[in-house]
């Protein structure tokens, strides 16, 4: 077991070696042809693409730390800010990436995983190695071999003694290389110092997880309020009077049995009633379509119910995590309802997309638009941020869209996602979701 873990600690340090050299090198040398093409506007374009590239191959490394050291290292990624009117997405995406701390941090580890990083990956082999040697030397030298100019470690090939000491340092090498796994755990403590992000950026990362969990908190209460709500005014309201019914049909079956019957068809339909307001309850707490078939299947039934016609395109690959599917269904059904209720749209689309370990929904309309999410506290503005509103701005239904969207980013926010909204006057409006999140199994074909 013990021989088993050091080849394997081996193996692994020279699969590091060739992906640190390899890797490394090319993620540099596309980060600053990237960083001087960008005042001929090239690098704006791909910029935050070899960025994206290099968070992969940190997070990757990230997981091999975890996996062979069982060593952690965190990442303080900030989320994509709120679309800014007036600017193309490309250029904020670059202007973030340029501003965040993280970027120039992987900059800095990569010329150091390339050089340092590549040699202490393999030290495991390096050590095997030298031992192998040791056994290798003598047989050479006893053989004929001319191995005069050489040195095995401290050892002279041209002394006899030291020649015959070589397979004592060679077998102390080996018995060394028991250690390989710890030495395996330098590379991974060496790429620590550097994508380790500062105390004040982890502290504010856990301010921002502790707000959104306070958010995730205070929705989860009210949304059981709401549940509470709807049951004692519907299907419990319904379910008393059914019962009410029954005693009075127990008490007239026998001396009038005309008004027991219509008792009766008046309690079937309460019945009927109470049990389409359950379901409809049931399907606003967790639609057994959602459950059973996915996400995409979940928004495309949602879309046949919409008083406007909905185009969904896109399919995922697998299924996402409950919760995180209840989010972005829950998300997209607001968003439709928001639509249908204030956009003045005649039509609407849906699209679904995973990529980049990122589930990324977008919900459009070509409605009358004029709406960006406000910032925290704040109202919505037409886009542009001057003049006068767009027709329908400052409403009581305008409002509530607003709030409505603020809701959105609290709840997105518990996933770390984001929310960006597209709405110049006039339309079309346009709401991009994003979610990082795992494919946690295949998508299975029902029959």
């Amino acid at each position: 077991m013990r021989v088993r873990r050091t080849l394997v600690a081996t193996a692994r340090g020279l699969g590091l070696a060739v992906v640190s050299l390899a890797g490394s090198v090319l993620l540099i040398s596309l980060t600053l042809v990237s960083l001087a093409l960008l005042p001929v506007g090239v690098g704006w374009l791909t910029l935050p693409l070899v960025v994206r590239l290099t968070r992969w191959y940190a997070d990757q490394r990230r997981a091999w730390a975890r996996d062979w050291a069982d060593l952690r290292v965190p990442a303080a990624y900030r989320p994509l800010p709120d679309r800014q009117p007036g600017l193309p997405g490309v250029v904020q995406r670059c202007q973030h990436v340029l501003r965040a701390p993280a970027t120039w941090r992987e900059l800095l580890w990569l010329p150091v995983d390339m050089t340092a990083g590549f040699f202490s990956a393999l030290l495991p082999a390096v050590v095997i190695l030298f031992g192998v040697e040791g056994f290798v030397f003598p047989v050479l030298i006893w053989n004929g071999a001319d191995l005069s100019d050489q040195m095995y470690g401290f050892l002279s090939t041209t002394d006899p003694l030291q020649v015959a000491l070589m397979p004592v340092l060679g077998a102390a090498a080996l018995a060394a290389s028991r250690f390989n796994p710890r030495l395996l755990s330098l590379h991974f403590r060496l790429a620590a110092v550097f994508l380790t992000p500062p105390k004040a950026e982890l502290a504010a990362r856990v301010a921002r997880l502790t707000e959104t969990r306070h958010d995730a908190v205070d929705a989860s209460a009210a949304e059981l309020r709401r549940i509470e709500r709807d049951l004692h005014d519907g299907a419990q309201a319904r379910l008393v009077a059914m019962g009410m019914d029954l005693g009075t049909i127990e008490a007239l079956i026998e001396r009038d049995p005309a008004q027991a019957k219509e008792l009766v068809a008046r309690a079937r339909t309460s019945s009927a009633e109470a049990l389409s307001e359950l379901r409809d309850l049931v399907r606003g707490i967790h639609p057994p379509v959602l459950a059973e078939r996915g996400l995409d299947d979940a928004v495309r039934a949602l879309a046949l119910r919409m008083p406007l016609p909905v185009e969904v395109t896109g399919r995922l690959a697998g299924r996402l995590e409950a919760p995180v599917e209840s989010a972005a269904y829950f998300s997209v059904s607001e968003l439709l309802t928001n639509t249908a209720k204030h956009a003045d749209a005649t039509r609407a689309w849906v699209d679904l997309e995973y990529a980049g370990g990122r589930l990324r929904v977008t919900v459009g309309d070509d409605g009358r638009g004029g709406v960006v999410l406000p910032p925290a506290g704040g109202t919505g503005v037409p886009a542009g941020g001057t003049g006068a509103p767009a027709r329908g701005a400052g409403l009581p239904a305008q409002a509530g869209t607003l709030s409505g969207l603020r809701g959105l980013e609290r709840r997105l926010g518990t996933f770390d996602g984001i929310l960006a909204v597209s709405s110049p006057a006039g339309g079309p409006t346009l709401v991009t979701l994003e979610i990082p999140c795992a494919l946690c199994s295949p998508k299975t074909s029902s029959s």
